[in-house]
């Protein structure tokens, strides 16, 4: 969506081709770091932002007994340009949906359209789609871009000997439940291990009668098997008494673990998987971007931020370049190193990694006996280099796409 959109704003055609009949708004909560947020305000959605999300004030990191790791500020309050969103999925790609629509008109969306195969035709780029009743068509076009996700079609064709995503060994767990926000009230908080945690934070405003929001949550353990290992289906439901009883005694008088967990409605299973980095996501006409070019770990709260960040990326080349395939060269030459080696950071747990740093300082009596603040900062601040959101260098960047 923020491809289409992007290219709306250069004057281009662009065309969605979507696998589903329908789009609907599925799925859970997710982060928007402030790098991601900047592009999709200078696409004209902060109204849009502003209406479905919580702008996030902190960061909090706890050991298991819910001793208190490392706190900080995120977005505005951290001094970010622009803040920090957290939202629900569905409601974000509906808005996304309804801008590319009301910008570039209905017939930008096709849907029951399943891409299978591209070749190169000419000066462009011939695509093959198939419906749910087997009908297949092509259509032509001067550039294929591959939006589709980790089990991406189009990488498939362009990497035919991947395999399947690599499961890293743990298993997340996923719901909303009606709660009270902890903290700051628009705190991200995580607690526990390297092999076992629990994270949360709201995605809806309080509710002015009972002052309860929507809690996003995520339980995750560490795994020697899983039957849904190899299936990576953010919409595959499990049952709470798959995975409840390790976290049963984490309550705290700040927050009660058990209790947001059985307050759901629906549970998502989704194992931990990434697709290894490659050397290409450019084959002649045709590009990759977000999880079709770099499925990481969700560690960081930062894949559907990478995502944007890809397609404006793009976006700036091919106004630079034009619709050519040397704008989609200098994107791959922009955005794959710093990325590839972002997926393998994350295979370490990110910015959550500085509690595999703890453990291994057991026993302990107190977090402070052990490490400092200096060395949780520097930690910290690595990964938000790695990851494109240091403030002071974000902060100091041009636009993206200038006026």
């Amino acid at each position: 969506m923020a491809m289409a959109l992007t290219c709306h704003q250069l004057g281009l055609k662009a065309q969605i081709f979507e696998a589903v009949s329908e789009i609907k708004p599925l799925g859970v909560g997710i982060n928007l770091q402030p790098n991601a947020v900047r592009e999709l305000i200078d696409l004209g959605l902060e109204d849009l932002l502003a209406d479905i999300g919580i702008q996030a004030e902190e960061w909090a990191l706890f050991t298991k007994s819910g001793e208190l790791v490392w706190a900080e500020a995120r977005g505005l309050k951290a001094g970010y340009n622009w803040p920090q969103y957290s939202v629900h999925r569905g409601q974000l790609l509906m808005g996304l949906l309804a801008a590319v629509k009301n910008r570039l008109g209905n017939d930008a969306v096709v849907t029951n359209a399943r891409f299978t195969q591209y070749k190169v035709a000419g000066s462009g780029v011939s695509a093959k789609f198939t419906a749910i009743d087997g009908t297949t068509y092509w259509v032509n076009g001067t550039l294929l871009i591959g939006a589709d996700g980790i089990h991406s079609q189009v990488r498939n064709q362009m990497h035919p000997s991947q395999g399947q995503p690599n499961w890293g060994g743990a298993v997340m767990w996923r719901g909303i439940s009606e709660g009270l926000p902890t903290r700051t009230q628009n705190s991200f908080v995580l607690v526990g291990s390297m092999r076992q945690r629990f994270i949360c934070y709201p995605i809806s405003k309080p509710d002015q009668e009972t002052g309860l929001s929507k809690i996003n949550w995520i339980a995750e353990l560490t795994l020697p098997t899983h039957a849904s290992a190899t299936q990576s289906d953010w919409n595959s439901t499990a049952e709470i008494e798959d995975f409840i009883n390790p976290f049963n005694h984490w309550q705290f008088d700040w927050i009660d673990v058990p209790a947001l967990i059985k307050g759901t409605d629906a549970v998502y299973e989704y194992p931990m998987v990434d697709r290894d980095p490659v050397d290409k996501w450019v084959d002649g006409p045709i590009a990759l971007i977000g999880d079709a070019a770099h499925a990481m770990y969700p560690v960081g709260s930062n894949g559907a931020s990478q995502g944007i960040v890809d397609a404006r990326v793009l976006g700036a080349k091919l106004k630079a370049l034009g619709m050519t395939v040397e704008a989609l060269m200098a994107y791959q030459a922009t955005v794959l190193p710093a990325v590839n080696e972002l997926i393998l950071r994350n295979r370490g747990a990110g910015p959550i990694g500085i509690l595999g740093v703890i453990e291994q300082r057991e026993p302990f009596q107190s977090i402070d006996d052990v490490i400092n603040k200096d060395e949780i900062s520097e930690f910290m601040s690595a990964y938000k280099k790695a990851a494109g959101f240091a403030l002071s260098t974000l902060n100091a960047s041009p636009k993206t796409i200038e006026d």
